[in-house]
């Protein structure tokens, strides 16, 4: 695929990476640890309530609210007992420039072309989370995703498009 071909939207994300082969076992582990598989208990809990339909009477917007006001004592609570989450150190950290719905591109010239990389997003979504992607080098500064879950790639998307409503309010409010 050409390069010039491919539609990125600005977009304010940070990412951490390094080369795929530098650690493989590790990234393997990460990536599947940073899964919906392994979600936190009040997420698993939530899931299993829901697939037993225990949830069908309940306020869904409620529900959802109760369960991120959960999440965020049960962070405080981390953070008051000085735990912070393992991660898998990354040799680059630095800005996303720009999206698009299966590429981004870099801030800097770093990446190797044709290169497979581990990577973490911080996606700036509710509720904020890191997220584990695979990812190819195309040039030194664009990359195609090759592997996501597939929750991060729904939220992904979702961010994309709401990142394109925003150019687009924005370019209409340009002409007037």
């Amino acid at each position: 695929m050409n390069t010039e071909d491919i539609r990125l939207i600005p977009a304010p994300i940070e990412i951490e990476f390094s080369p795929a082969d530098v650690d493989e076992e590790s990234f393997k582990r990460e990536y599947h640890s940073l899964s919906e598989s392994d979600d936190d208990p009040i997420g698993q809990w939530l899931k299993l309530a829901k697939a037993r339909g225990e949830t069908s009477d309940t306020d869904t917007v409620l529900l959802n609210l109760i369960v991120e006001l959960h999440r965020k004592v049960d962070h405080l609570e981390a953070i008051l007992k000085n735990e912070t989450p393992k991660r898998v150190p990354l040799l680059h950290k630095l800005q996303i420039e720009s999206i698009g719905y299966e590429h981004f591109k870099i801030t800097e010239p770093l990446f190797k072309t044709e290169e497979l990389y581990y990577g973490r997003l911080a996606m700036p979504v509710h509720p904020k989370r890191d997220v584990a992607v695979y990812f190819q080098a195309l040039t030194p500064q664009i990359a195609k995703i090759q592997r996501m879950h597939e929750r991060d790639i729904k939220e992904w998307n979702g961010y994309v498009a709401a990142r394109e409503r925003v150019l687009i309010r924005e370019m209409r409010e340009k002409k007037q």
